[in-house]
């Protein structure tokens, strides 16, 4: 398990580990979720590196018509 410690000024270092396995690069922007006692780190990406991201999937029969008045 790799931990971090809080700093004095509430700062937070991510392990190079870390790092280097997510491919995060200083003044990244991240969103914090809290849930319960746990806090979640999720990097923003931007909408081109999400680009491909569903390539071949396949949309049809996803949404069940029987809904519809």
């Amino acid at each position: 398990m790799i931990s971090a410690k809080l700093s004095s000024k509430f700062q937070l270092a991510i392990p190079k580990s870390i790092r280097d396995q997510l491919d995060l690069k200083a003044g990244q922007q991240f969103t914090l979720i809290a849930k319960g006692d746990i806090i979640e780190l999720v990097p923003v990406r931007s909408l081109s590196a999400a680009r491909g991201s569903f390539k071949g999937c396949n949309p049809d029969d996803y949404r069940d018509h029987q809904d519809r008045i």
